[in-house]
């Protein structure tokens, strides 16, 4: 086969954390590694997802022979439901992995529409011009792989989310011969984790969160316990359980994704129950509080999620006494800081106990794993993936201490296109990228234009004029009457609105005495004339909406 050029193009989870995809194209073969989403930051008003812009594989659909699948958390799998109404082509993924997507494809009514595959660790995928193999390797959810991608230049080894943990909770540890194997046959460019790549040593292994559970539920049994954590984290939850049965209490699931992903991990096996020991949270009630354990989405802070509903009085059927032990089993992700200490603070008023350190584990792997993963499969070029840029710019320092020349680790940007082959790589151009907002039932119908509106309705609020003019004319038949929304309270600012309208009937004998009857000119006028009168007066800046109707003769 005549060998051209490999080229690597990521379309999300670089100088950021989540939205993870990446596109592998040689000729006219195209595979997509993961397909994630990213949740909305503070200035993303009404936002309520981030998914990538997936243009560049929409115009070139007809190529593209399957996306493969790496492990089962949002920001891989997110966007799937999204991107899958754009074009179709087959998913290929492990049993949970497959289990969660095609819970999410069933809710958008997609199951049937859409070509999957369940693999397992060890398969071989072939796609066109490519085969990818599944490799075992441990996460903080069951069924994550990495990916050997082999194509006609060489062979690239893709992480995805990994650590190095020799006693996971389910399943085996992750399989470092394989990676030892493919380094000695030769690796053209290794994409690893970069998430915990400024943290050294070593991450520590799910099993010892277990302990520090078990001790929790020794040292506290005559307290109801509350323990809010990642409802993908089925590894976690298993041992939550194993403590519950160990104590005698019964297990109850609440908030949405938390019942949806750990029923699915029970029904294919992933997690071991005796039967009787979970319960439904309507039947709470018939439990003394000592012998019950309630397991949580919210560990984040998120305002809708059941834990901070709880915290809030919100929740139909919990509600906090005094004595309640509260555990959060997880990191504040960066930015979720402050949600989370508000959450705490609410709990604490109304008299809980909170534990939020020590109860958690990472699922990234830290300096040593990743020096580690070099060594074994000692790759030609270094791409670091999965993470902002500092994390990019840290593992960028690893690979050239276990000897990758300085010149062979390539830090990418989204939509920058990688061309390599046995003895070059060089980015060579770029391709449409970005963020896609997704609010309610509307997918890229909110762009920045409108963000930025909406920053300014929360901001400064919005004022708006309502006058009638004659058709044809320039003649006021009613108006202009003022009126503000998150503004300035009406009903004790009656003579700054009184002054405001006096500015638009002054605008407005000005454009009568030039004869102006276009209608967008007078809106731009009346616009211009009180958002001065507003900024000299009082400083604000709000946006001023002229509503202009016509009385026809």
């Amino acid at each position: 086969m005549n060998k051209g050029k490999l080229r690597i193009i990521p379309l999300g989870g670089l100088d950021q954390i989540g939205m993870n995809i990446t596109a592998f194209e040689y000729d006219n073969d195209i595979i997509v590694v993961d397909c994630g989403l990213s949740f909305p930051e503070d200035d993303m008003l009404g936002i309520d997802l981030v998914i990538p812009d997936t243009t560049y594989l929409e115009d070139n659909a007809e190529n593209v022979r399957g996306l493969v699948i790496t492990h089962g958390h949002e920001d891989h799998i997110g966007a799937l439901p999204y991107v899958l109404q754009k074009f179709k082509t087959p998913i290929y993924a492990t049993k949970l992995t497959m289990a969660l997507i095609e819970g999410k494809l069933s809710e958008h009514g997609m199951l049937d529409d859409v070509q999957r595959q369940v693999v397992s660790v060890g398969d071989v995928v072939r796609l066109g011009s490519f085969s990818v193999e599944y490799i075992r390797t441990n996460h903080s959810i069951t069924d994550a792989c990495a990916l050997a991608i082999k194509s006609p230049v060489g062979v690239v080894v893709h992480t995805g989310d990994f650590k190095v943990d020799y006693t996971p909770v389910f399943g085996d540890p992750i399989d470092l011969a394989r990676f030892a194997e493919l380094g000695s046959q030769g690796v053209l460019a290794l994409l690893c984790d970069s998430t915990n790549a400024e943290r050294p040593g070593f991450t520590n292994s799910e099993k010892t969160v277990g302990q520090t559970l078990d001790n929790i539920f020794s040292d506290n049994a005559d307290k109801r316990i509350i323990v809010a954590t990642f409802s993908s984290n089925v590894d976690r939850v298993q041992q939550i359980i194993n403590s519950a049965e160990r104590y005698g209490r019964k297990v109850i699931l609440e908030g949405r994704s938390m019942v949806n992903i750990i029923r699915t991990a029970i029904d294919i096996g992933y997690i071991k129950i005796s039967d009787g020991i979970l319960t439904d949270i309507s039947k709470i009630k018939d439990y003394p509080d000592e012998k019950t354990v309630i397991i949580t989405t919210g560990s984040q802070g998120e305002s809708m999620a059941a834990l901070s509903r709880i915290a809030a009085n919100m929740h139909r059927t919990v509600s906090i006494k005094p004595g309640d032990l509260v555990v959060f089993s997880s990191n504040p992700i960066p930015g979720n800081e402050k949600a989370v200490f508000k959450v705490i603070n609410e709990l604490s008023l109304k008299g809980a106990e909170v534990i939020f350190q020590d109860a958690h584990v990472s699922g990234h792997a830290c300096q040593e794993e990743i020096k580690l993963i070099y060594t074994l499969t000692k790759p030609k070029f270094a791409i670091p993936v999965h993470g902002e840029h500092r994390h990019l710019m840290a593992q960028r320092s690893l690979a050239i201490e276990v000897g990758i020349p300085k010149e062979n680790v390539l830090i990418l940007s989204n939509g920058q296109v990688l061309e390599l082959d046995e003895n070059s790589a060089k980015v060579v151009g770029e391709v449409a990228n970005g963020a896609v907002f997704v609010d309610g039932l509307g997918v890229g119908d909110v762009g920045n234009v409108v963000l930025r509106d909406r920053q300014r309705l929360a901001d400064d609020g919005i004022v708006i004029v309502c006058l009638t003019l004659e058709e044809g004319t320039n003649i006021v038949a009613a108006g202009p009457m003022v009126m503000s929304r998150g503004f300035v309270y009406i009903k004790e600012s009656d003579e700054f609105m009184e002054e405001a309208r006096e500015v638009v009937l002054t605008a407005l004998e000005k454009i009568s005495d030039k004869n102006i009857t276009s209608r967008n000119k007078i809106r731009d006028i009346i616009k211009d004339a009180l958002s001065g009168f507003i900024w000299r007066r009082i400083k604000r800046n709000p946006m001023i909406l002229p509503i202009i109707m016509e009385l026809e003769e």
